[in-house]
């Protein structure tokens, strides 16, 4: 084991040195000759025989080098002593706050706690060692953080920010421009809830990543989404503009099961039990879809007209009609809403034209308790809902197909 002295200085050695030199311009002094002694001082100091100032053994190397100026924002700064050990380490931006950093047990390196942040963020970096002679060595210098040509960022997010959804509602962020580096994007964008879930980010083309969880999202839940781009190369010759923060809250989780061979829509709030209630779905030729649907639109009234799914005016099967509670669960045209004209089917038979109809009273209840981005699963025939554009759909893909689109694959949310 190397052992390294409290205090610096000479060795006896290069102590015994100096005091010969000394020694040796005495009889000069003894001579009285003024210009002798001087002569002879000059001639000691540029002798070959001068002490030579000791240099330390002691190596610092620095991650990243000193002197870059392209660091990468994100970096962490490390210090390493060979030969040597560090006796000081500090590292300031150029507003002259510390940069906070951990210094190893041995004292043979230094990890900075804070990483280099900002584009073209200054820092000045000046570190002391000391070898096992005593000796030291000190550098100062700077480093400088990148100064990108181009930035691109975040063009929309959906839901709005700050908004409260239902627990079917996917989040998804729409970029400026697209993004080759999606497995460093992917890592830069941090999900955080107040209940820890599992979840995952896909792709959905160049410009669209979106996150749901493996299931729904529990209830009353607070979501922080946060897109760390400072520093993430998105594309060739293109870097993350800044870093952004979302937050959103989910409302009580309602979740309702249509069977449509039962006849029966059963509600959950919160994963408890609170209504049957008696349904009609669509008939033969106009069957509802099976799979997941989420509630799209609430609207208090609503004139149905069956022109606008293409029927003839003149066909036995058209219909304008003014609906009361109607909520749309597909763009094509389901709805849950009222439908007194039909109470006598309800719970029973399947009469519709593809809605589901029940009581004015259920009607007014459920829509009610409702929020956008309810959750109604269906089951009870093989027309299926399939994983398009027919609304909110991401609940008919499998976890593991959904998976397929990710860069980074499953993951649990940090903790609010």
């Amino acid at each position: 084991m190397e052992r390294f002295p409290r205090a610096s200085g000479f060795t006896r050695g290069r102590l015994l040195v100096v005091v010969g030199i000394a020694a040796a311009a005495m009889p000069l002094t003894a001579c009285g000759a003024t210009n002798d002694f001087a002569s002879g001082l000059t001639d000691v100091s540029l002798s070959s025989s001068a002490p030579i100032a000791p240099k330390s053994s002691a190596k610092l190397t620095f991650t990243p080098a000193l002197g870059d100026t392209a660091v990468v924002p994100g970096s962490a700064m490390k210090v390493v002593a060979d030969k040597g050990l560090i006796t000081s380490v500090k590292v300031v931006n150029a507003t002259g706050s510390p940069v906070k950093g951990t210094l190893s047990t041995d004292n043979r390196s230094w990890v900075a706690q804070d990483q280099l942040i900002g584009y073209g963020t200054k820092y000045v970096v000046a570190v002391t060692a000391v070898d096992r002679e005593g000796l030291t060595t000190s550098t100062r210098q700077q480093v400088r953080t990148l100064v990108p040509e181009h930035t691109s960022g975040i063009a929309g997010v959906d839901p709005s920010p700050d908004s409260t959804f239902g627990v079917g509602i996917p989040i998804t962020l729409t970029f400026d421009d697209p993004v080759e580096n999606k497995a460093e994007v992917e890592k830069s964008l941090i999900v955080s809830t107040s209940k820890p879930i599992v979840g995952a980010w896909r792709w959905l083309s160049d410009t669209q990543a979106q996150f749901r969880p493996k299931t729904y999202w529990p209830g009353n839940t607070q979501i922080e989404i946060t897109a760390q781009l400072v520093g993430v190369q998105m594309s060739p010759g293109i870097w993350g503009d800044r870093n952004h923060t979302y937050t959103f809250t989910t409302y009580d989780s309602i979740v309702g099961l249509v069977n449509m061979r039962k006849h029966t829509l059963v509600v959950r709030q919160n994963g408890k039990v609170i209504r049957t209630i008696p349904i009609t779905t669509g008939k033969p030729g106009f069957e509802s879809r099976s799979g997941v649907k989420v509630v799209l639109t609430k609207e208090r009234n609503r004139i149905m007209d069956a022109a606008t799914g293409g029927t003839d005016p003149t066909s036995p099967e058209y219909y304008r009609l003014n609906v009361e509670y109607a909520m749309r669960l597909t763009w094509s045209g389901e709805f849950l809403h009222a439908a007194p004209w039909s109470e006598g089917s309800q719970g029973y038979d399947n009469v519709s034209h593809g809605c589901t109809g029940m009581s004015t009273e259920n009607a007014a209840w459920l829509y009610g308790i409702s929020n956008l981005g309810d959750v109604y699963e269906y089951v009870g025939n093989d027309k299926q809902m399939g994983t398009g554009d027919n609304g909110i759909t991401v609940w008919n893909v499998t976890w593991a197909d959904w998976l397929k689109d990710s860069q980074a694959g499953e993951i649990t949310t940090t903790s609010l």
